[in-house]
């Protein structure tokens, strides 16, 4: 059944309050009985008086109030399958029993089953499929609650809070009990029943008291749980010494499984993981996967002040909780790293990841605010918007008001909500009040789409050694959006002199200089900034550490770029101009293709490149994500109309170039860069990996030959798997035949570590050169199909075959046959019968799909107009497909 479309304007307080929650379970796969005792008060300020209970797929046994059962006719269940009480206008004692069967639950919301653990996911509105209950984030309540299960299936009984009560019952069952001891909403509720064991250790806290820490896996996987341990442990650390922000609970637990739509959930005291996100040794885990951990499990731990202490109002306040909290963890995970190099890394690996997920959302028919005014949805609004964009949003306000600021705003912020649910204005209000800044501009970062055009016109005059800078802001229409508002824009600019030195900046109207970098506010459609003292034309640096989420328009010469790569004090556009060359020299070889000529490299970027390779002045990290080539989404993004093929002949033959021409220098840097022979996730030793991995990708590309027997043997002698994972990801992007022989070992190896596996079926979902004359959309199909380690009920197992092959391989999925499209089809379709969440994820493949080939765009609108066509598809999918349909802006 279709969702109706909400709306935040049409946000109403709850009619009642429900001030404690007893909930008991008696846990069994097919028929859990769950009994509930919702402690009502009916909400003064209510607009009726009647109390409505969200539910779906329930079975209703029996509804009580103070101790009465109540007849059919005393209730009004809606075709949604929500409970309408009516005339409730007192404090009530309700009572109900139902049903559920965690089996069949598939969609992987409410309460369900994965490998016989029992798992709960209620965020956003999962709690509806466990029981009864006003299942909305500004409902509160403290829960208590009772677990009891067979205890040689269910040894281990988990819940929210602190374990006040736990026994034997007859027949082999054992019970728990938990309590909470401060209010949540629903959707922060958990439970986690089954045979699992825990890493545990005793924690000393600031003030300190100690709380126990726990991390609870299957028993197979309890030797990977160290790093998530001590992770948390630094994540806890962090938040005292940066924000005074101290753990509550006597205990802090974290759940790993392999069933899980989402990254982690945040439940108080009860985080739930999927796996991937907590599990690590060297011999399962990447760099990048170990990294990730940290992050993530930071991310969870501080939401337990910013999202449940202080919770949202709505959903459409989402970013208020995940914009704050995905900056806090990126502050956490640069702050980990210490070294200035290593945070310039993760800088700009977290704004390479905005361009290339977020930047296209904001480009096409998905595009809202951070906190929309809309939704049909609200499962289809966990989005990169929300989250990466919003932390930028977020970034930018410590930008404008500094560190201290930034706190002081944050502290002000809790102390005024702890306890309850805010809103985005009650935030920046905070924030304003802190800083005696006025921040209602700013507030247009909220409600309007879109990603803001900067145009940057410069001029430099001899006689009266000034320079002026103007900034003309302008953002394309988005659905729904055809006019935007001036933004807040601040926008960090240094000036180099021809030397490489910055220059010391004074504006017009100040009396001495200020440093050598300047945020401007650009507040206005357009503004005029004059510095003076300024002897000779400068080299501008402009948005200098990606200062806000916008798009510099300035032309650059390429030998403006070729100084800034080799000058620039910023770190982060000094890898940003060697992107901009590569693009520029990309963008010239893809013209190349179409044309039918032969493709060359541009000059001044082979210059750059030469510079950077040789360069032993930066780190082996920073020269390894300098050099890297954009993604292939990167490049369509940069293109007025994308050719998939075009751009990956034009990549293939970059490479192959560079190969050839830089081939001894390349082995030269290989063989300097040398790791550790003990293992070690840092970022001084992940970055030697990585910039091994980038020589080696070139000198397979460019034909050494010696480089394919190094690759197999670091394959096959390697004790750790980012590098055996490389050594395999080139090998079989290569036309070597060795690929099949290292991927039937590899297969052999890893089929019984789901890790490992999904790894696996990413390698060859995401090859670029087809397997033994086999298209891979033939191969993904095949795995599918065939492979009996796939299963299409398990996320991360679609995840790492379907959507990487969609979403990561451009050239093969636009095939100019349309196999591609047939194969997104089949799937989106079968998923969305399974779960609509994964399926939705998948559909936003096409969002852009004017912006293709008049070939590709054909064929994708087919695709999505015989999806769309489709009887009983959930509102999920069909919001997602109907928007792209509707998208006449691009």
């Amino acid at each position: 059944m279709a969702s109706a479309t909400v709306f935040r304007k049409d946000y109403i307080p709850p009619t009642h309050w429900v001030d404690s929650v007893y909930l008991e379970f008696d846990l069994h796969p097919q028929q859990t009985h769950v009994h509930s005792t919702l402690m009502i008060r009916p909400n003064e300020d209510r607009i009726n008086n009647d109390l409505v209970l969200n539910g779906r797929d329930l079975d209703l046994i029996r509804i009580a109030i103070d101790g009465r059962e109540l007849d059919r006719s005393e209730y009004t269940i809606l075709p949604t399958g929500d409970i309408v009480l009516r005339g409730i206008t007192e404090n009530i004692k309700l009572e109900i029993e139902n049903v559920i069967n965690p089996q069949a639950n598939s969609s992987l919301m409410g309460l369900y089953l994965s490998n016989g653990n029992f798992m709960t996911q209620c965020e956003a509105e999962g709690f509806r499929r466990i029981t009864y209950y006003p299942d909305r984030p500004d409902v509160s309540a403290k829960f208590t609650v009772r677990i009891n299960a067979p205890k040689s299936v269910c040894p281990v009984l988990l819940s929210n809070g602190n374990l006040i009560e736990e026994g034997e019952l007859d027949g082999n069952w054992h019970y728990t009990c938990w309590e909470d001891p401060f209010p949540k909403p629903s959707y922060l509720f958990a439970l986690v029943a089954g045979n699992l064991k825990c890493r545990e250790e005793k924690f000393q806290l600031k003030n300190g008291k100690k709380a126990l820490l726990q991390i609870w896996v299957e028993p197979r996987n309890l030797d990977k749980t160290e790093f998530a341990l001590e992770s948390l442990k630094r994540a806890i650390a962090w938040d005292e010494e940066r924000f005074g922000l101290e753990l509550d609970l006597e205990r802090f637990m974290i759940v790993a499984t392999d069933d899980f739509t989402m990254g982690a959930m945040e439940n108080k005291g009860l985080n739930i993981f999927n796996s991937r996100c907590v599990l690590a040794t060297p011999q399962v885990a990447t760099d990048r996967d170990f990294a990730r951990i940290e992050s993530v499990i930071g991310h969870e731990y501080f939401h337990n002040w910013t999202g449940d202490r202080v919770t949202c109002r709505d959903w459409f306040q989402l970013t208020l909780k995940e914009g704050l909290t995905v900056f806090r963890e990126q502050e956490f995970a640069a702050d980990m790293l210490g070294d200035s190099t290593a945070r310039a890394v993760k800088r700009i690996e977290d704004v390479r990841y905005l361009r290339d997920r977020q930047f296209p959302e904001d480009a096409g028919p998905m595009a809202h605010p951070i906190r929309p005014e809309s939704y049909e949805e609200i499962n289809n609004f966990y989005t990169t918007t929300v989250y990466e964009k919003g932390a930028e949003v977020i970034r930018m306000l410590q930008t404008l008001l500094g560190k201290d600021g930034f706190k002081r705003g944050l502290d002000l912020y809790i102390r005024e909500h702890d306890g309850s649910c805010a809103t985005c204005e009650d935030f920046l209000n905070a924030m304003a009040e802190a800083n005696m800044r006025n921040l209602n501009q700013f507030k247009r970062w909220y409600s309007q789409a879109g990603t803001p055009h900067v145009r940057v016109r410069t001029h430099w005059d001899a006689q009266s050694a000034t320079y002026a800078v103007t900034l003309t802001q302008f953002c394309p229409p988005s659905p729904g959006q055809d006019k935007k508002e001036p933004f807040f824009i601040p926008f960090d600019i240094a000036l180099f002199n021809s030397k490489g030195t910055p220059i010391a900046l004074q504006l017009q109207e100040e009396t001495t200089a200020k440093g050598t970098s300047r945020v401007l506010e650009l507040t206005d459609e357009e503004h005029t900034w004059v510095f003076v003292g300024v002897k000779e034309q400068p080299i501008p640096s402009l948005a200098r550490n990606f200062s806000a989420p916008i798009i510099v328009d300035y032309n650059y010469t390429p030998e403006e770029l070729v100084f800034l790569s080799q000058c620039d004090n910023d770190a982060f556009n000094r890898a940003q101009a060697m992107e901009e060359l590569s693009l520029l020299c990309i963008n010239e070889m893809v013209a190349d293709f179409e044309r039918g000529t032969r493709m060359v490299i541009n000059p001044h970027y082979r210059n750059a490149f030469e510079s950077m390779l040789t360069d032993k002045s930066v780190s082996p990290a920073f020269k390894a994500i300098a050099l890297t080539l954009p993604s292939e989404t990167r490049i369509a993004e940069s293109q007025p109309m994308i050719n998939p093929i075009a751009i990956r002949a034009a990549i293939r033959s970059l490479r192959e170039q560079l190969g050839r021409q830089f081939s001894h220098v390349i082995m030269r840097v290989f063989d300097d860069n040398a790791p550790n022979p003990v293992y070690s996730p840092s970022a001084a030793e992940a970055g030697k990996r990585a910039m091994r991995a980038f020589c080696f990708e070139l000198l397979l590309a460019g034909g050494n030959a010696k480089s394919l027997l190094r690759a197999r043997q670091i394959f096959e002698t390697s004790k750790n798997l980012t590098e055996r994972l490389d050594a395999l990801r080139i090998i079989v992007n290569s036309a070597s035949p060795t690929k099949f022989t290292l991927l039937e070992a590899a297969e052999a190896e890893w089929r019984k570590e789901p890790l490992l596996i999904n790894k696996w079926f990413t390698l060859q979902a995401t090859a670029t050169v087809p397997m033994d004359e086999c298209p891979i959309v033939d191969v993904v199909q095949n795995l599918i199909e065939r492979y009996p380690g796939y299963n299409v009920h398990n996320p991360n197992n679609v995840y790492s075959l379907v959507l990487a092959f969609c979403q990561n391989n451009l050239a093969e999925f636009h095939r100019p046959d349309g196999a591609g499209y047939k194969l997104w089809v089949e799937q989106v379709l079968k998923l969305d019968r399974i779960n609509p969440q994964v399926s939705s994820r998948l559909a936003r493949c096409l969002d852009n799909w004017r912006r293709y080939t008049p070939e590709c765009s054909k064929l994708m609108f087919s695709a999505l107009k015989y999806v769309y066509s489709q009887p009983n598809l959930s509102s999920d999918l069909k919001e997602v497909v109907g928007k792209a349909l509707n998208n006449a802006t691009h």
